[in-house]
């Protein structure tokens, strides 16, 4: 996997296709291959790169010093956008990995023609409300160990509080394994996942929804309306805030939309890049719809 070194440390990244690129931001303890199967559709038509960040599976530990609280690792994307030398980009967000676009948007839109915001942590649902306890209990980095150690079973994997409220369909094992294992095969990996458990704070996501009010750019909020972790309502208030904002809707879907419903996702990613101008040098470049 190639890799870029930034301030905070070094992570690595997939890239398929040529053409506009689109990002895509994963969630606690996952990797970029989640989005495999929406890159794959998307690929023929754009540049399509999936960060591995420094969420608890990633394999590179980060530097001691790093900040790895929301605003630190919206920071560290922004770093990464400009590393790969990427302009128009085409940010996608997914669980925790929304909260972090959400900082990219608000502190650094410079690199942006577009955010798409999948289900994921907003306004004070961040983290959802089955995974808040986590957030004080990091304060004994044991506890939180202990917590993502017990996801090497599989009955564990499917409970609530592993990953058995984020998709209809089978749980991908296979993934979920290779996260687990790279979490636990480095004690630098355990310490950046503890900072990143202690900085997943509704401050920040509350001062980003503020600040997006002024983020005229191009938005696609795209959440399942069965979602039990990330309310659809949260995508209509979004929507409510940001200038140049639409909502749709993806059926028979959790949280992993790419998942349970690929292909929906991945047309709704292409056609609303299609729909939507780049980036120019001048705020209001691209009305849009709000829905």
């Amino acid at each position: 996997m190639p890799q870029i070194t930034l301030r905070q440390g070094t992570i690595r990244y997939r890239e398929a296709g040529v053409g506009e690129p689109i990002v895509f931001l994963h969630g606690y303890v996952m990797d970029g291959r989640l989005w495999d199967r929406v890159v794959e559709r998307l690929a023929g038509r754009f540049r399509c790169i999936t960060l591995d960040l420094p969420l608890g599976a990633h394999t590179i530990p980060m530097a001691p010093e790093a900040d790895l609280g929301l605003r630190g690792l919206g920071a560290l994307v922004a770093e990464a956008l400009e590393a790969l030398d990427l302009h128009d980009v085409t940010l996608v967000g997914n669980d925790s990995g929304d909260a972090i676009a959400q900082v990219v948007a608000a502190w650094h839109p410079e690199r942006l023609a577009r955010l798409v915001l999948t289900p994921g942590d907003c306004l004070d649902n961040c983290p959802p409300t089955p995974f808040k306890p986590l957030v004080p209990a990091a304060r004994v980095p044991a506890l939180v160990t202990m917590g993502i150690r017990t996801q090497r079973l599989r009955f564990m994997r499917r409970l609530p509080l592993g990953y058995g409220l984020l998709t209809n369909g089978p749980l991908p094992h296979d993934l979920i394994t290779d996260w687990i294992r790279a979490f636990r095969g480095h004690a630098g990996v355990r310490r950046d996942t503890i900072k990143v458990t202690r900085g997943l704070n509704p401050h920040v996501t509350r001062e980003a929804a503020l600040r997006l009010a002024s983020f005229t750019k191009p938005t696609l909020l795209a959440f399942a309306p069965d979602d039990r972790l990330f309310p659809f309502a949260h995508a209509e208030l979004l929507a409510a805030i940001l200038p140049n904002a639409r909502v749709e809707r993806i059926e028979d879907s959790l949280t992993w939309v790419m998942l349970d419903q690929p292909e929906r996702t991945a047309r709704l990613i292409r056609d609303f890049v299609l729909a939507t101008p780049g980036t120019s040098d001048t705020p209001d470049a691209a009305a849009g719809v709000r829905t």
